[in-house]
This record gives structure tokens, C-alpha cells and sequence, in this order.
């Protein structure tokens, strides 16, 4: 599920790299050093950790439920991650905009001067130790839905550097008129640079 998004951010770490995002940039060394390290700790160190303990414990208390689930059909999997993963995830993001101490481990992520792939994912570590999505996602997984995850995390890992890049591919459906009603539909449907750069306050 790594194959894809690691291939995508490489291509817009060039692109951004070449555009003079690196060599002409306002980021110390240490937010460069902050921002590498969680680009690296959260596929390794913290998702994989969270995976081996949903493991054992759904190994330990809830063993019936192995490959419970791994006839079940690609669509009704995918909409398993929707709910229990995307879903709490945002419900996640949203809390850590609204509470205080939440706020503190999301904070990371706004204090940036300018966008590109490496603010993806500069968090600190407890908010993707805690983040729902992840424990969930690895419970799934223990119930069979395995395959349907490795398809689900590249599609939603490419948007989520998609949105974070200085590559502004929306540009193209919101520059001309007669392709506007699939600009409304991206919009409502996935997370884009215009969206969330305004999220970040930085449009």
C-alpha cells in the first residue's frame, strides 16, 4: 500500500525540488529535520507497531473474528476503511482544531511558513500514535480485509500529498468554465492544494 504514494511523493519532491520550493525556501534546517522524520516514523515505526498490537489483541480476545471478513466483497471493504478509517480520522483532525490539548500535538503541522510534500505528515508523534483511523484500519486487517487496504491507503495516501503539494494540479479545473461541474465534484469529493491550503491559511 507504500509502492504507490512513496512513487508519487518522489515525483512531487523533483517537481517541487526543480520549481525552487528546497533551494529558495523559509524552512530552518530543524523544521527540515522535523518534517523527514515523521515522513519516515509514521509508515515504519507507528503504523506498524499499532498494526502488531490490533494483532494481538484481536488474536487474544476476539480469535473468531480472524479472516472473518476475507470472502467479503472488495466494495463492502472499501467502505469499511471509508467509515472507520477516513470517517474517524476526519472526526479526529477536527477535534484536534477544537480542543485544547489536542491541539498542542496538531499544532506541528500548522506552524508552517509555505506547503510542499514534507508538511504532510509533521505531527507529533502521539497524534498518529492515538489516531483512530489507524487502530481501526489494523483490526480490519485482522478480519481479512487486508487486500482491499493496500488499494484504499495508496488512493487516500496520493490525495493526501496531492493536497499538501506545491504541484497546484486543481489549478487546471478551476482556470476554464465548461469543466466547472467537475471542479464542484472534486471539491465535495476529495481534499485539494486550493482546499487545504486555505485550511493551512495560506491562500
Amino acid at each position: 500500500g507504500q509502492l504507490f504514494p512513496t512513487l508519487v511523493l518522489l515525483i512531487l519532491g523533483i517537481i517541487e525540488a526543480f520549481g525552487g520550493l528546497y533551494s529558495n525556501t523559509k524552512r530552518s534546517k530543524n523544521d527540515f529535520t522535523v518534517e523527514v522524520l515523521s515522513l519516515a516514523i509514521l509508515p515504519t515505526l507507528i503504523q506498524l507497531t499499532i498494526f502488531y498490537l490490533c494483532f494481538w489483541f484481536m488474536a487474544k480476545y476476539f480469535p473468531e473474528l480472524d479472516s472473518y471478513f476475507i470472502d467479503s466483497s472488495f466494495w463492502f471493504c472499501f467502505l469499511a476503511f471509508l467509515l472507520f478509517d477516513d470517517l474517524s480520522e476526519y472526526c479526529w483532525h477536527r477535534l484536534s482544531h477544537v480542543n485544547k490539548t489536542m491541539w498542542k500535538f496538531h499544532r506541528p503541522h500548522h506552524v508552517v511558513e509555505e506547503m510542499g510534500i514534507l508538511v504532510t505528515y509533521r505531527n507529533a508523534v502521539l497524534y498518529y500514535a492515538m489516531i483512530p483511523g489507524i487502530w481501526f484500519s489494523g483490526m480490519l486487517v485482522f478480519m481479512g480485509m487486508g487486500t482491499t487496504l493496500l488499494i484504499y491507503l495508496s488512493l487516500k495516501l496520493t490525495i493526501i500529498l496531492l493536497a499538501h503539494s506545491e504541484v497546484r494540479w486543481d489549478k487546471i479545473i478551476f482556470k476554464h468554465k465548461f469543466i466547472e461541474p467537475l471542479a464542484w465534484l472534486v471539491e465535495r469529493t476529495i481534499s485539494t492544494p486550493c482546499i487545504n491550503f486555505a485550511h493551512h491559511g495560506l491562500t
